[in-house]
Parts: C-alpha cells; structure tokens; sequence
C-alpha cells in the first residue's frame, strides 16, 4: 500500500490565499493573502465574532493594529468608521500591499507605517487608544511583551484584541492590570477581549 504523502498535512495547514472585510463600508472587499512564513490572517469566523462583541459601529474610534499583515483586522476597524487607524508591520512587502489596500479604497482614515510594533506601542503610551489588536506570530514569543507595551496606550475604557496559540487566564490577565472580558476558540486560535481593570483605571 503506498504511504501518504508527508507535504499533505503542511499544504492543509496553509494560509488562505484571501479573506474579507465582512462588515461596514468596504464590506465583502478581498485581501490578497502573501505566502508569508508565520503570517496568519484573523479568519473571517473570527473577526465576525469579535465585531458582533465590539458592537457593529466603531464611529471616532482610535485604533492600532500593532501586526497588521494583511490589515484585516484595522482595516475592518476602519470599514465600520474608526476615526484614525494605524497599520503596522515590518515586512516590507507586505507593507507595500497595505499601502495598496489603502489607496484602492481611498482609506484616508488609515495609516500604514513601516515600524516595530513594540516600539511603535510604547510612542503611543498616554495617547488614549480604544482598540489595540495584537496578532503577533505565534512563534515569536511576544505575547507578554506586547500586552505590556499596549497597555499604556489604552484609553480609559479601551479595549485589546489578542490572539494566541493557548488561552489567557484571568490570572495571566490580571498581572498586566487587564480583566478577560470575552474569549473563544476557533481551531488552533484562542481570541481574547480584554480592557483595563478597575483599579487600572483609577
């Protein structure tokens, strides 16, 4: 009996070559996906669940997508009237492409910066953002780091969006002055809501 092929379970494991804006302005507009090692685009299911948590309208928001990628995530943001949205990413093709998105849809709410997304979060420290996404590669070991980072940056009330190969307890929450306001599991991704504590706040 001949054996499966070894290459079947990696090219099961791949990207999606697109996803979509599924909600707002530039609803059902395509994202060309790179064949990026570790870029891992928000799938649709996700990014739906955490808009309908949001609520639909983002109108004056202020947001940062600290690991944009394909911009999915801020560019959504942005689709449901965010005020100022901030793309950042290091790839420079992959910054090329955003740069691309954002004149096709004349998206003059967003910028698109060519930047480390820890640097970048802590020149926003104190500048009051309701909505930080973090979506770093999952093998880079950011996760604490980048909270840490995002947390100064936060509004009173602001909320950050994480993604993460494992769950998030309260307790892990706790430790960066954040409460677990949702989470849920999609596949091989756990996804977080998380805002300020109370006593964070104060």
């Amino acid at each position: 009996m001949p054996r499966p092929r070894a290459s079947a379970p990696s090219s099961a494991r791949r990207p999606p070559q697109e996803v979509r804006i599924i909600g707002g302005l530039w609803k059902r507009t395509r994202l060309a996906v790179a064949d990026k090692p570790g870029l891992r685009p928000t799938s649709d299911r996700v990014r739906e669940t955490l808009f309908n948590w949001l609520g639909q309208d983002l109108d004056g928001w202020r947001c940062v997508d600290v690991f944009a990628g394909t911009g999915a995530l801020g560019l959504e943001a942005a689709s449901r009237g965010a005020a100022q949205v901030l793309l950042v990413e290091q790839d420079p093709d992959l910054v090329a492409a955003l740069r691309a998105v954002k004149a096709r849809l004349a998206a003059d709410a967003v910028e698109v910066r060519r930047a480390n997304g820890l640097s970048v979060l802590k020149d926003l420290a104190g500048t009051g953002q309701d909505l930080v996404f973090l979506d770093p590669p999952f093998d880079a070991d950011l996760f604490d780091k980048a909270v840490a980072a995002a947390v100064p940056a936060l509004a009173e009330e602001g909320r950050l969006y994480l993604e993460a190969p494992t769950a998030w307890s309260e307790a892990a929450a706790a430790a960066h002055g954040l409460v677990l306001q949702r989470h849920v599991k999609a596949g091989a991704v756990h996804a977080h809501l998380l805002g300020r504590a109370p006593a964070a706040a104060a």
